[in-house]
């Protein structure tokens, strides 16, 4: 079938064009205006009827099951964690360097004061070698100072002067000889000077050696000791700071408990505060749960409260315990779970239960713990 354009109303065409236009901005405006709308009214914040009613659950119940494990709780609920008898101890390194040997393992049971990681500590040795040695030569020279000198270096300081006096006696008879000499014409001049400087030079050598003698019997001063005794005392502290210095690069335990966590490997260089500890170690003779609870159940929570946990691990096993401590302070929670109607912003009090058979059980597993009320607060709710 063949068009004849000659045939088309020219007219009407054009009519056509122009609607759509028309239709095409007056459909444009109104995605503008609902757009515009949009932006203006903003998120609804109008909760909804159902997410009211679960906003309403809390993780803290009393003798209802716990929305969260299907457990009766009695008394109060909260989540928590185990931990080792006064929490977990992380052991860090004072000063900055290179792991030589790491002496324990992930495990073991280890007393305080075992070195647990030694580090580098060649130029500390050699620091330590040299500080021991000036305090051996110190040591030396006090006792020296303090007891004076000893009987045969007093007799030779002795003998010393003794023969400075008689080569001193003799000069002065020479002279006098020379100078008697000197009056009848039988020595000359120079000869006569010559004496007399002998003679002088052998009563000045006299009187140093006699000096010496008297110091000799005398002893060392009072100042002289005081001396000698301070260089000792500080070559003693130079000693014991570069022991204090290779000390600390032997990383002891600081209680007897067992290594729970090791963070590094012989060879890596650790500084202090550079993240991770170097050993996470804890006493896990006794075991414990610190719990979150609601500060709304606070007063329904006492010293000596019968309590249990349970973990998902253990879906069967309850394991029974006692509160141990209470919180001196509220604060935020600890262990947070995956329920997106838990509550966040509410403030707890750190409850901990004392388990009596731990068996199972591993530093930093999530529990729930249930605390039974005090008999004093059961009476007062009655």
């Amino acid at each position: 079938m063949k068009l004849d354009i000659k045939k088309l109303d020219i007219k009407k065409i054009r009519i056509d064009k122009k609607t759509r236009l028309y239709l095409g901005a007056g459909v444009l405006t109104l995605m503008v205006a609902l757009i515009i709308r949009f932006v203006l009214a903003g998120p609804s914040t109008a909760p909804r009827e159902k997410d009211r009613v679960a906003a309403q659950r809390t993780s803290t119940v009393s003798g209802t099951y716990d929305q969260r494990t299907g457990v009766l709780a009695q008394g109060v609920a909260g989540n928590g964690v185990v931990e080792p008898r006064e929490r977990e101890t992380k052991v860090a390194v004072a000063v900055p360097g290179r792991i030589a040997a790491i002496h324990v393992h992930e495990g073991d049971r280890v007393k305080q004061g075992a070195v647990l990681v030694q580090m580098e500590d060649a130029p500390e040795r050699a620091a330590l070698a040299a500080a021991e040695a000036d305090l051996a030569s110190a040591e030396d020279d006090y006792a020296k100072t303090m007891h004076g000198q000893r009987r045969e270096d007093i007799e030779a300081s002795m003998n010393d002067a003794e023969a400075a006096r008689a080569r001193a006696e003799m000069s002065a008879e020479a002279f006098g000889r020379t100078d008697q000499a000197a009056k009848g014409g039988a020595a000359t001049a120079d000869e006569l000077d010559k004496a007399r400087k002998q003679a002088e030079s052998d009563r000045r050598t006299f009187e140093a050696a006699e000096a010496r003698r008297r110091a000799m019997v005398a002893g060392s001063r009072r100042e002289d000791i005081l001396a000698a005794r301070a260089r000792m005392e500080a070559a003693r502290a130079r000693a014991e700071q570069a022991r204090a210095n290779l000390e600390r690069l032997a990383i002891r335990a600081p209680l007897d408990g067992e290594v729970l966590q090791l963070k590094y490997q012989a060879g890596e260089y650790v500084t202090p505060g550079g993240g991770d500890p170097l050993v996470v170690m804890g006493d896990t003779t006794v075991l414990r749960a610190r719990i979150d609870v609601d500060e709304r159940e606070i007063g329904r929570v006492a010293l000596g409260n019968p309590a249990y946990v349970v973990a998902d691990a253990y879906p069967d096993r309850k394991f029974p315990g006692r509160v141990v401590e209470l919180g001196k302070r509220m604060g935020r929670k600890n262990v947070r779970t995956d329920d997106p109607t838990e509550r966040i912003d509410t403030k707890i009090l750190e409850t901990v239960i004392q388990l009596d058979d731990p068996r199972g059980l591993v530093p930093g597993l999530r529990v729930t713990g249930y605390i039974g009320s005090s008999p004093k607060v059961a009476t007062a709710e009655r």
